[in-house]
Parts: structure tokens; C-alpha cells; sequence
């Protein structure tokens, strides 16, 4: 009995998923998006091919987090230069840009390696429950 390993020249048939954010606490529904993006769901998964999903995150500014992480959460950008150090709580981040909230939990989940940028790229978030990919026919998926 052997082994079933994915080559990299195989043809990869992809599904979209659509997720909805509304109420959803962060973490958790970033962990479901990290293993649908790698392809971890499939039976056929291997670490070294990009065999995941397309997944469509709809309201994205109705994220929740647990405890007391809406007044303490912290994201810092540093320029490079002095004094760069822009920190920006999750309250701030949450009404300016919602969608960078999603993509930097789920990119931090994701493994660092040269698929990464492929993976993330397949990430597509919006902020209203409107989305320009109907025609992909997307699968609703549960999150709990």
C-alpha cells in the first residue's frame, strides 16, 4: 500500500467558500479560514502544494473578540524610521479598516513559507454583505 502524495503539476479544482463574520469571535473563525486556505480539509492535502480554497469573508466589521480585547488589543506598523511607531488599538482599527483585522489574524496562522502570499492572496473581504463573486457559486460554510 502506498503513499498518495500531491505533485505540484497536478491539476487543483478548487471550491469557494463564503464565510459570514457577523457575531463570529475572531480567532476561532480565523482558524477555519487558515485550514480551508492550506487545504487541510481535503483528503488529498500536502504541505508542499497549493491545494486550498477561495474563501469570501462577508461583514467583516461585525468581527467580535472575547474578554477585555476590544479596549487592550494593540497593532503596531513601524516604518523604519524614529519615531515611526504608529500602535492602533482594535476599536480604532475595527471602524477605520475591519478587513486588515481579518487578513493579519489569518495570515499570522498561516505557515511562513513561499505559499503564503498565494494563500492569503485567495482571501477576499468585505466589509457589507455584498460580494462581487456570485458567479463562483460559493458554498456557505457554518462557522461554530
Amino acid at each position: 500500500m502506498k503513499t498518495f502524495m500531491k505533485k505540484k503539476e497536478d491539476i487543483v479544482s478548487r471550491k469557494c467558500y463564503l464565510v459570514d463574520a457577523d457575531d463570529q469571535v475572531l480567532g476561532r473563525l480565523s482558524t477555519k479560514i487558515a485550514v480551508l486556505l492550506m487545504g487541510k480539509d481535503s483528503p488529498e492535502y500536502s504541505c508542499h502544494v497549493d491545494s486550498g480554497a477561495t474563501v469570501i469573508v462577508i461583514n467583516a466589521d461585525k468581527v467580535r473578540v472575547s474578554g477585555k480585547k476590544q479596549d487592550n488589543k494593540q497593532y503596531k506598523n513601524y516604518s523604519g524610521y524614529p519615531g515611526g511607531l504608529r500602535v492602533m488599538k482594535f476599536k480604532e482599527v475595527l471602524k477605520s479598516k475591519p478587513e486588515s483585522i481579518i487578513r493579519h489574524a489569518v495570515k499570522g496562522m498561516l505557515p511562513k513559507n513561499k505559499l503564503q502570499a498565494r494563500r492569503i492572496a485567495r482571501l477576499k473581504i468585505y466589509c457589507g454583505s455584498d460580494h462581487p463573486h456570485q458567479a463562483q457559486n460559493p458554498i456557505l460554510l457554518e462557522v461554530s
